[in-house]
């Protein structure tokens, strides 16, 4: 009898406790891969007991639950369908399961996802404020031109209001309403309050609201990052919230009412005024470090200043800055900026060097350019933030160039300009400067170039490839032919607990002398999984089979594979349907035995294996009646 699919995937949805504990959802060759919000409450014995559920295991973050090769996409599909999620992909479902790492990496994968979407908007803002500025700085008379005014405007928009791009972002990573999270952004840098920039100089500017028992200043949050995206998780996890618990007739006028309000006083009462305190005590920290002998002070604040325009406290340093020149005309910080922002663009020009991806590749050039002008975001949250190795490199780079530049007396006669635009500053001491960038920007690229490791990019479906059918498969009797030249072994010897218990059919597993499989008789391509690790195929009398090529290989996304068919297409007996790499797949760590196995075995009454041990391409393997 054919399986229900629609009433499998109703009873899955069901026992798995509804929509609000899916997360994400998708499918390899025979298993369903769920993340869940929570698998305390769920009923593993009766989610096995479902008609079509096989079996039931967790690894890695995900519930994956065994239904077969043929049947779990359709099982997919419906349950897509009584559920209203979207497809997601396995990588999807890989990005939800690493929700439950550690902290400190989901704090950054929880950055990067905030910068992906906004990388064009400041990369672009990044070259040209930085461009506009060094031409400013080398041609005086246009500096005051209308048309200079006009392209810094033009230039410098996404960097002004960068907490509003980043509130939007935040709020669609952390499950928010968009337009909420950019109400809370614009709310943030609203024109009414002071610019942060303008109080770092000049603190005596500042104002307060005196509400109940708080002191709220007003001051906009010009140039932060951390303490916006915090703000925009405080407003998602409010929004969550009220929706589960307002009632629906009120939901639209509550929701996002207490929303705003909610969030904007907890900002600007608890985040902001911690966030202060913080910037407070890491400028006396700094004034004491910098106070030390040998550079060691320039050193260390080298080597966390890139960390400082990660939280976006960066700004705080032109107070420090301002009274130094105030003091005696000495800027003695500028080793510090300067050696960071020039470490953080060869950095990225290091990327773009190695890089093979021209996605890559386009980001880090431009971004890397930014950088070398003084204009450090772009690179930093583009590219060296997300690559975590460049960053590090680049903070290595930073601490050593800063630490030089202290020794040999580097310093400047203004603030606010950094990277190449710094010479202007530093007439007095510019075969120095020139040293310092040297040794920071060669330290950065050769570390980075050295240590960073691209992640293999994967490979794209293409249209198949016809292949000719090869001599030695004449399969003139029903059953089925090696696939794959090597040593075949029996069912339950396939290091895999799956495959080996026969729940997803009978059959061999091979373990493959050269990385080919050819089509084990004549039939038609019915799956082919997006990491191009397996090929479902129907053949003659009804039958279903499945070649998985290796075990768990599915985590290496199509790396070393090559597919030659595609979904429906027609296949004759010896006909070439995919290339794979032996060697990549034992340096992944995995098991290169691949899983020859009938899917519907208890169709037949007669299933015999035919053969093991030392096997040609073509020899007949398995026998059907």
């Amino acid at each position: 009898m054919a399986l229900n699919y629609a009433k499998c995937a109703e009873e899955i949805f069901e026992t798995l406790g509804g929509r609000d504990n899916l997360v994400s959802a998708a499918h390899c060759a025979t298993r369903l891969r769920l993340v869940t919000v929570d698998n305390s409450g769920i009923d593993m014995k009766k989610l096995e007991n479902i008609e079509g559920v096989k079996g039931v295991f967790q690894s890695n973050g995900q519930l994956q639950l065994i239904i077969g090769t043929g049947e779990v996409n359709k099982v997919y599909d419906e349950f897509l369908a009584v559920s209203g999620m979207t497809a997601a992909t396995k990588d999807d479902v890989k990005a939800a399961a690493a929700a439950s790492q550690p902290l400190p990496f989901r704090m950054v994968k929880s950055l990067g996802d905030v910068f992906v979407p906004i990388l064009p908007a400041i990369v672009a803002a990044g070259l040209m404020m930085g461009l506009v500025e060094s031409l400013g700085q080398f041609i005086p008379s246009f500096a005051g031109s209308d048309i200079y005014g006009w392209m810094d405007l033009v230039s410098n928009t996404a960097i002004v209001y960068l907490p509003v791009l980043v509130a939007i972002s935040a709020a669609r990573v952390f499950g928010g309403n968009i337009f909420l999270g950019g109400t809370i952004g614009m709310l943030l840098m609203h024109m009414n309050l002071l610019s942060a920039w303008t109080a770092a100089s000049d603190p005596s500017q500042i104002q307060y609201w005196k509400i109940a028992c708080f002191s709220i200043r007003q001051v906009n949050y010009q140039g932060h990052i951390i303490p916006i995206i915090i703000s925009i998780w405080i407003m998602c996890q409010i929004e969550k919230f009220l929706h589960k618990h307002v009632p629906s007739m009120l939901d639209l006028i509550v929701v996002p009412l207490v929303t705003v309000f909610a969030t904007a006083f907890l900002t600007m009462t608890i985040v902001g005024p911690v966030f202060i305190v913080v910037e407070n005590n890491i400028l006396t920290v700094v004034k004491a470090l910098l106070a030390l002998p040998m550079g060691i002070g320039a050193f260390v604040c080298g080597a966390i200043y890139p960390l400082c325009v990660v939280c976006g406290i960066h700004h705080m340093f032109n107070v420090l800055e301002a009274g130094m020149i105030a003091a005696n005309g000495m800027n003695t910080w500028l080793p510090v900026s300067c050696s960071a922002n020039f470490a953080m663009c060869m950095a990225c020009v290091a990327v773009f060097v190695k890089s093979k991806k021209e996605k890559t590749k386009s980001i880090a050039l431009p971004a890397g350019l930014s950088a070398s002008l003084g204009i450090t975001e772009p690179a930093i949250f583009g590219v060296n933030l997300r690559l975590v190795t460049p960053l590090v490199c680049g903070m290595i780079g930073a601490a050593f160039g800063a630490a030089f530049g202290a020794v040999i007396g580097v310093y400047g006669s203004a603030y606010g300009v950094t990277g190449i635009p710094g010479f202007l500053i530093t007439t007095h001491c510019t075969l120095q400067y020139t040293l310092m960038l040297a040794l920071a920007g060669a330290i950065a690229f050769i570390l980075t170039f050295i240590i960073w490791k691209e992640e293999k990019e994967e490979t794209t479906t293409e249209a198949p490839v016809e292949t000719e059918v090869v001599p030695a498969f004449e399969a003139i009797e029903p059953g089925v032919y090696a696939p794959i030249k090597g040593n075949v072994v029996s069912r339950d010897s396939i290091p895999d607990p799956t495959f080996a218990s026969g729940v997803l059919g009978d059959g061999v597993g091979i373990e493959p002398e050269v990385g080919e499989v050819y089509a084990p008789f004549d039939g038609t391509v019915m799956s082919v999984v997006d990491s191009k690790h397996a090929i479902a195929l129907a053949g003659p009398n009804d039958m279903q089979m499945l070649i998985h090529v290796g075990i768990d290989t599915v985590q290496m996304k199509g790396d070393g594979f090559e597919v030659f068919v595609e979904n429906g297409q027609e296949v004759k007996a010896g006909q070439k349907m995919m290339n794979f790499s032996i060697d990549k797949i034992k340096a992944a760590g995995y098991s290169t035995t691949t899983a020859v196995l009938v899917a519907n075995s208890d169709n037949y009454a007669n299933f015999k294996v035919e053969k093991t041990g030392k096997t040609e391409l073509g020899e007949k393997l398995i026998s059907i009646q």
